[in-house]
C-alpha cells in the first residue's frame, strides 16, 4: 500500500539528575561534594532512507520515544547519555509542525533531521560548593526533553511530472519512455498511486519522470482522487500535460486543457506557473481539425505541443528529446526551505485550589522547583521558600483567604503556613 502522509508524535529523552554525593577515602578528611552531573536524553532524529518509497510503517506506529540520559553518580560521575532514536522515512519527505504546519526540513539529500532534542542532565553537588557553602545537598534535575506531533509528506523527486486526465495514456507514455511498468487499462483511474520512472536520452544523460492518478474537474473539492498526490508533482521542474487530443470520451481536448490548468492553479499558483510541455495523444486516431484547433489554442498561449501516439511510440522521441533539452536550462530539483521556528516554552502559573481544609498549589514552574529542592537540606529549603514568596505564591494564598496555621501542599510536600 502505498503511503504519502502520515501524522506521528515524538519524545526526546530527558535528561538524567545530578547526583548527591561526597567523597570518602581513607586518610582524607573532609573530601568534599563529587556529584556527577545527569547524562543527556537521547535525540529523535529522522534519517532519509532511498530504500524506502512509502510511509506506510508509520501507519501501525504512531509513537516514538528516545532513551532517557541516567542520572549522575559519586566520584564526579557523569551519567551515560540517552541513545539517540533514528526514524528512517523515505527520501523526499517533507517535516512540519503539526501545531503551525511550518516546514521543519526537507528531507531530500542524505543528512538527517534532529525533529526533537533531549533534554539537558542536571548539574551535581560538586556544582554548587562556594568558599561559604563547603558541603552543598542538592542538585538540579536533568530536563524533559522536546516532545510534539510532526507531519510526514512524501513529495517524490521527480524531474518531470505527467499530468492529465484520467485515460489518457499518462502511464503508457510512461512504460515506453522507461523501464516502469505500471498498470495499463481501458478504464479510469487505473493509476491508483504515483509511479516514477527513469528515461534515458544518453550516455550520461537522464531524468525522473513521475506519473501521477489523473485529475478530473472538480478534484480541488475532493472530486475522484481530489488533489491528494498532486504533492508528488510539487517539486518537479518540468510539466508534461497529455491529452486525449481524439476526444474518444465525447471531450474536447481543449476543454480538458483548461480544465485542468484550472484544477492546478487551485491546487498552487506555483505549480500551475510551472513550465509546460503538452502532449496531444492518441494523435493516430485523432481527427486533423481537433488536433489543429487544440494546437492553435495551446501555441497561443505560449507552449510548444507535440503530437504524439504512446501506443506506436509515434512523435514520442521528439517530445523526450525536447523535455531533455529544457530540463537542461532549468533549475535543480525544488527543496523547500524551512521556516520553523522553535517556540520558547510558556512558563505557566501554578493553579491554586483547597479541598478538605487543605491548600494545594500545583502546575507550572512550581513543579520544577520542587524537582531541584532536596528538602532533607537547610540551605535548599531556604532556597524553595525564598522563591515562592519572590514570586508571589503566599501573596497570592493570601489574597484567597488563607489563615496562620492552615496546611499547604506543593507537590506533595505539606507545610504549615506561617506569616
Amino acid at each position: 500500500m502505498f503511503v504519502d502522509k502520515a501524522t506521528i508524535y515524538i519524545k526526546a529523552g530527558r535528561g538524567g539528575d545530578g547526583a548527591v554525593a561526597f567523597h570518602r577515602e581513607k586518610y582524607v578528611a573532609a573530601g568534599g561534594p563529587d556529584g556527577g552531573d545527569g547524562g543527556k536524553g537521547g535525540d529523535v532524529i529522522l534519517m532519509p532512507d532511498p530504500n524506502l518509497s512509502t510511509l506506510m510503517d508509520f501507519r501501525y506506529k504512531r509513537k516514538y520515544t528516545a532513551q532517557n540520559g541516567e542520572n549522575g553518580r559519586g566520584s564526579n560521575c557523569t551519567g551515560r547519555g540517552g541513545d539517540d532514536l533514528i526514524i528512517k522515512v523515505p527520501r523526499g519527505t517533507v517535516v512540519r509542525d503539526k501545531q503551525t504546519g511550518a516546514v521543519m526540513a526537507d528531507l531530500s539529500g542524505t543528512e538527517g533531521f534532529t525533529a526533537a532534542k533531549g533534554g539537558r542532565g542536571g548539574w551535581g553537588n560538586q556544582h554548587f560548593a562556594t568558599p561559604t557553602r563547603q558541603a552543598p545537598r542538592f542538585a538540579r534535575a536533568g530536563q524533559d526533553g522536546v516532545e510534539r506531533e510532526i507531519i510526514l509528506e512524501l513529495k517524490l523527486l521527480a524531474d518531470v511530472g505527467l499530468v492529465g486526465f484520467p485515460n489518457v495514456g499518462k502511464s503508457t507514455l510512461l512504460s515506453v519512455v522507461s523501464a516502469a511498468r505500471p498498470k495499463i487499462a481501458n478504464y479510469h483511474f487505473t493509476t491508483l498511486f504515483p509511479n516514477l520512472g527513469v528515461v534515458y536520452l544518453g550516455e550520461g544523460s537522464s531524468f525522473i519522470m513521475a506519473d501521477i492518478p489523473g485529475i478530473i474537474e472538480g478534484a480541488s473539492e475532493g472530486a475522484g482522487l481530489g488533489h491528494d498526490f498532486l504533492r508528488h508533482v510539487d517539486r518537479c521542474r518540468l510539466l508534461v500535460h497529455v491529452i486525449d487530443a481524439s476526444g474518444s470520451e465525447a471531450r474536447d481536448p481543449v476543454e480538458d486543457f483548461e480544465a485542468i490548468n484550472a484544477e492546478l492553479r487551485q491546487y498552487s499558483e506555483t505549480l500551475a506557473s510551472r513550465p509546460m510541455i503538452v502532449a496531444a495523444n492518441k494523435c493516430d486516431i485523432a481527427d486533423a481539425e481537433y488536433l489543429d484547433r487544440l494546437e492553435k489554442y495551446v501555441t497561443e498561449k505560449g507552449y510548444p505541443m507535440f503530437r504524439i501516439s504512446a501506443a506506436t511510440h509515434q512523435g514520442v522521441t521528439e517530445l523526450i528529446n525536447e523535455v531533455g533539452r529544457q530540463l537542461s536550462a532549468l533549475p535543480p530539483i525544488a527543496v523547500f526551505e524551512p521556516d520553523f521556528v522553535e517556540p520558547e516554552a510558556p512558563e505557566t502559573e501554578p493553579e491554586f485550589t483547597r479541598e478538605d481544609g487543605v491548600w494545594y498549589v500545583t502546575g507550572g514552574w512550581v513543579d520544577k522547583l520542587v524537582a531541584n529542592v532536596n528538602f532533607g537540606d537547610y540551605e535548599s529549603r531556604m532556597f524553595f521558600d525564598r522563591n515562592l514568596r519572590d514570586r508571589g505564591v503566599y501573596d497570592r494564598l493570601e489574597e484567597l483567604g488563607i489563615n496562620e496555621g492552615d496546611t499547604v501542599s506543593i507537590a506533595g510536600i505539606e507545610f504549615e503556613y506561617r506569616r
